[in-house]
């Protein structure tokens, strides 16, 4: 031991020897340039060379060599393909429930008869005998479908009847059908918005507007969700920062009635903020065509805003109607560049002429019977009061919206969590009351970032006793389920 420390006290010695013996060394304290050059500069310029030198080095490399027959025999044994689809989860295994019978306002799920708020069945028109007869006569004269493009020989004489229907019916030069309700969203949108183009949407628009925004291209700027000041200072931020805004084409895209939240869009402050910064607006009325304004044309007709005003009008045929498919509706220009431009018009088979029949028969309903209107804003005025002191939930909706959506007053802490509560509430209703309701559950491509609920879709077709029970239920599910809630 003490030899071990002797010698490490000689190597110490010897170091500091050297060390001191380096800045006492006559060139250390050389003069160049009348500039003294210290042993510290000494020992820095030495290893800026020695660092130099390793630098100047070539790395080395090891002799290329082809792999033999067993090296590559043994890394195709071990290479792993990554999976084509995520593993499947928990919450992936879970089966919904199955109906058995039409959707309507009654319905039958696992053999039991049940009252149906899942369904945006808002005029009560689903299966009705009139829609019935008229789809009837359609399938005897044309067929089921129609095997062909709009362009390429699957236009028929119905298609153009309704598409002067929808025009005639909203007050727009003209209309273009479209065989899938979020073909529309997805075709239209990129018809008009290009890559460089500015489009400003709400945060709460449904998955069918976010995939037509990403298809597009554009560069998409979300505002909070129906939060005119922000959707203002978004516009003042894009025009004044951007210098070449003025240049490009921009466009704000809302919802009339939001399906992520029932809340509706104030379309007359959106028109206001639209021709200060011009800009052009995209309006989805999926969910007010059939429901909203004194005749059921819509938000513009609730807001009583000139139909004009909006550049370009969409909307679902799956909802008030009754029926399938959607339709885009404008001026003469609008519709004619999509039936040139969107691949959902110019790639897909044209709508079943059956389903044109009975879109042109909904809208003489919702013209001949006005009382359905009337009868679903009682009905939903009726459940929203029924339901305002629900314990552990609040209404975030409209009060005219036909989606009742409520929504936890206290978070869990994530979105997982608040939507199992959630679920478990919409189970325990349907297995203890018969009562089928369904939450805001999303899919993994959903990007919406607003808070989960429980939507109801309210229809004309429910009693006064189906909206007593559905209150009562969830009454007393939100006491038994939520007490931390309460």
């Amino acid at each position: 031991m003490d030899s071990t420390v002797s010698i490490l006290a000689n190597v110490v010695g010897a170091t500091s020897d050297w060390v001191r013996s380096v800045f006492e060394f006559q060139f250390a304290r050389a003069v160049i340039f009348e500039v003294n050059i210290g042993g510290h500069l000494f020992v820095e310029g030495l290893l800026l060379v020695v660092i130099l030198f390793l630098l100047s080095q070539k790395s080395y490399k090891p002799p290329k060599r082809p792999l033999t027959k067993k090296e590559i025999d043994e890394l195709c044994e071990e290479w792993a393909p990554e999976p084509l689809i995520p593993s499947i989860t928990d919450e992936m295994k879970r089966e919904p429930p199955v109906l058995e019978s039409a959707a309507g306002p009654h319905t039958i799920v696992n053999g039991k008869d049940v009252v149906n708020f899942t369904s945006a069945n808002y005029l009560g028109l689903l299966g009705s005998q009139e829609l019935l007869e008229t789809c009837t006569t359609a399938l005897e004269k044309y067929g089921v479908g129609s095997c062909g493009p709009r362009g390429f020989y699957g236009t028929i004489d119905v298609h153009l009847d309704c598409e002067a229907r929808i025009a005639k019916f909203l007050g727009t030069p003209d209309s273009i059908l479209y065989s899938y309700g979020l073909s529309t969203m997805f075709s239209a949108i990129p018809a008009f918005c290009k890559k460089g183009d500015v489009v400003i949407a709400d945060e709460g628009v449904h998955w069918g507007i976010q995939n037509g925004l990403q298809l597009s291209r554009s560069t998409i700027i979300y505002f909070k969700h129906n939060n005119m000041e922000s959707l203002r200072n978004t516009l003042e931020k894009v025009t004044q920062e951007n210098k070449q805004a003025r240049k490009l084409r921009r466009y704000i895209v809302v919802e009339a009635v939001y399906q992520n939240s029932g809340k509706i869009a104030p379309l007359d402050e959106i028109i206001k903020l639209k021709e200060k910064y011009r800009f052009r607006v995209l309006l989805d009325e999926s969910n007010s065509i059939g429901v909203l304004g004194s005749s059921g044309r819509g938000l513009t007709e609730h807001c009583k805003v000139p139909s004009d005003k909006i550049d370009i009008i969409t909307a679902a045929m799956g909802h008030a109607l009754a029926t399938e498919g959607g339709f885009c509706t404008g001026n003469a220009r609008v519709i004619d560049h999509q039936r040139l431009s969107s691949s959902g018009y110019v790639f897909s088979a044209s709508l079943p002429p059956y389903l044109a029949s009975a879109t042109i028969k909904a809208i003489d309903i919702v013209e001949e019977k006005p009382e359905l209107l009337v009868k679903l804003r009682q009905n939903i005025a009726m459940l929203t009061k029924g339901l305002s002191d629900i314990k552990g939930l609040e209404i975030v909706s409209d009060p005219l919206s036909p989606i009742i959506f409520l929504a936890l007053k206290q978070s869990t802490g994530s979105s997982k969590g608040d939507l199992q509560v959630l679920e478990d509430v919409a189970d325990h209703v349907l297995k203890e009351d018969g009562v089928f309701i369904v939450t805001s559950k999303r899919s993994t491509l959903d990007k919406c970032k607003l808070p989960v609920g429980i939507r109801l879709f309210i229809s004309a077709a429910h009693s006064e006793s189906d909206l007593v029970k559905a209150s009562e239920s969830l009454k007393r599910a939100t006491a038994s389920l939520l007490p931390a809630h309460n």
